[in-house]
């Protein structure tokens, strides 16, 4: 299946969610999975984003609806990226 990550930045609202409920991330995150999207890791960050998630999903489709869906919550910023194994890289240019 195809690997995503998504680099996120919390809004003001979603810091003071997050601040009053801390588990609304793991909530979130069981919201992700119930559209067919698997959560490989997710880290908290310090610098330029809050968190990085590794994600698979199906297709591109998948992961462009999870992307709208918890980006009109408000509370979040989402960049998604996909991510291609280096082996395959390396197959793909030889």
């Amino acid at each position: 299946m195809p690997v995503y990550v998504a680099l996120s930045n919390l809004t003001d609202e979603g810091s003071k969610t997050i601040k009053k409920n801390p588990e609304r991330i793991k909530e979130v995150n069981k919201d992700i999975e119930a559209m067919g999207i698997k959560i490989i890791a997710q880290y908290a960050l310090l610098g330029q984003y809050d968190f990085v998630t590794i994600l698979e999903a199906p297709d591109n489709d998948s992961i462009v609806r999870m992307s709208v869906d918890i980006g009109s919550r408000g509370s979040v910023q989402l960049q998604t990226l996909p991510a291609m194994p280096i082996d395959q890289l390396i197959a793909d240019i030889q």
